[in-house]
């Protein structure tokens, strides 16, 4: 029988969202580099916002607690909004860390961050509705495609470390609907100082002032997931301390993910009005996205045990800065050194912001490095070094850019890292 006698098969139809929903341009980048590794490459992954957890293993005593709720049988269902007392623990947790007043029925936890960030835009958004997207920024805008939401992209500067300032966000206020905010914030592990968000709420708190009752206020959606990692004198502010009237219209997202190198764990929680997180629930019951029930169970138990959780971050925070400022320490020598590249100094989180400005350059094979994704290729292929570029967080394909992360490096392979680096931009010319 001919080809051309075999019937094609239809295209199977599927929603206009999923027909152009674009996956997550970070997991792709790292499949891409696991593929490089199983073919036996060498290669500094410092790709995933994730830990390795033989280089920095959850607590102990959480572990531990874990293994006793499932010991105790607690597999079955959970509260919807979350068991009881975890909800305490955790009004504990921001009271006693961040001055933070909520009661245990303004709490909602879930299976981590992501489907808190769903349930607050299910929540709070219609179709066609405005989201102040800061760039960059990690997957606001693919949450903006699943709800048909309008965003409207704010590019930041470097000269303010990335974070956003109030003049930057003042000619998109009007008929929004949302603002997308975080700090620390992913991907560049820099903060907020204090006047720079005071200027932001009160401009959210302007706004919604000149709206009338029956009009939707314009809210903030708060990520500071990674808030507990602030490094020597960077401290971290949020909308409802400096401005209690934020209260109203602010939504935080946090959990244990980050601050206690759980991700896989899946415990996140988030905030605000009753009002909304009572709606969230209902969303996020529909969705079954909660966090299951013997890690709720363990991580009361852990919120509760204060000596144990100090301990470990003190520890936890330490371990991640050393590394932090090792990278910092690096690339500010390749600068002084005469090389095109630049960083900023690390405050938070576990990224560090690097710049390569190797556009234009020629490699000693006499290749010109005609584009950002040619620069990226060669420091991958030839340094064996995998960072993200912000072009993957929303950021122009032009940015010279790029996020590293170091929940998956071991200090004694740092050297090795600018060995190769210092190689291979001796290189061009």
């Amino acid at each position: 029988m001919s080809a051309t006698s075999v019937a094609s098969k239809p295209v199977l139809r599927v929603s206009e969202m999923a027909e152009n929903l674009i996956g997550s341009e970070i997991i792709k980048l790292a499949g891409e580099i696991q593929e490089k590794i199983k073919n036996g490459e060498r290669i500094f992954n410092y790709t995933i916002g994730d830990f390795d957890p033989k280089i920095f293993p959850i607590p102990q005593e959480l572990n531990d607690d874990i293994v006793i709720a499932y010991k105790n049988h607690h597999t079955n269902y959970p509260a919807a909004n979350g068991i009881a007392e975890l909800r305490k623990e955790v009004a504990n947790f921001i009271l006693d860390r961040e001055g933070l007043d909520y009661s245990a029925d303004e709490i909602l936890i879930s299976a981590g961050a992501r489907p808190l960030i769903y349930g607050t835009f299910a929540t709070l958004l219609d179709a066609g509705d405005k989201v102040i997207v800061p760039l960059p920024s990690w997957n606001n805008n693919h949450y903006c495609h699943l709800f048909g939401a309008k965003p409207v992209y704010v590019t930041t500067t470097p000269e303010n470390n990335f974070m956003p300032t109030a003049e930057e966000l003042r000619p998109h206020l009007k008929d929004a609907t949302l603002v997308a905010l975080c700090s620390p914030l992913n991907p560049t592990g820099t903060i907020f100082q204090k006047q720079q968000l005071e200027e932001i709420c009160d401009l959210i708190l302007e706004e919604n002032k000149s709206r009338s009752a029956d009009e939707k206020p314009l809210y903030l959606m708060y990520d500071q997931i990674y808030w507990v990692l602030t490094f020597g004198e960077s401290e971290h502010f949020n909308p409802v301390s400096l401005r209690p009237e934020m209260k109203d219209y602010t939504v935080f997202i946090d959990g244990i993910s980050k601050c206690f190198a759980a991700t896989g764990v899946r415990v996140g929680w988030s905030f605000g009005p009753r009002r909304i997180m009572d709606k969230m629930r209902a969303i996020l019951s529909h969705v079954g996205a909660w966090a299951p029930k013997a890690e709720q169970v363990a991580t009361a138990q852990f919120l509760k045990n204060r000596l144990a959780v100090n301990s470990f971050l003190s520890n936890f925070k330490n371990e991640v800065d050393e590394r932090l400022v090792k990278f910092y320490k690096g690339f500010s020598q390749l600068k002084k050194d005469g090389f095109r590249v630049d960083c900023i100094a690390p405050q938070a989180a576990i990224y560090l912001t690097v710049k390569f400005d190797l556009k234009g350059m020629t490699t000693a094979e006499g290749e010109v490095l005609s584009s950002q994704s040619e620069v990226t290729n060669y420091i991958l292929n030839e340094a064996k070094l995998a960072l993200v570029p912000f072009n993957a967080f929303g950021s122009s394909n032009d940015s010279t850019w790029y996020r590293l992360s170091v929940g998956t490096c071991s200090k004694n392979e740092i050297p090795e890292v600018f060995a190769s680096l210092r190689k291979v931009l001796s290189q061009l010319k």
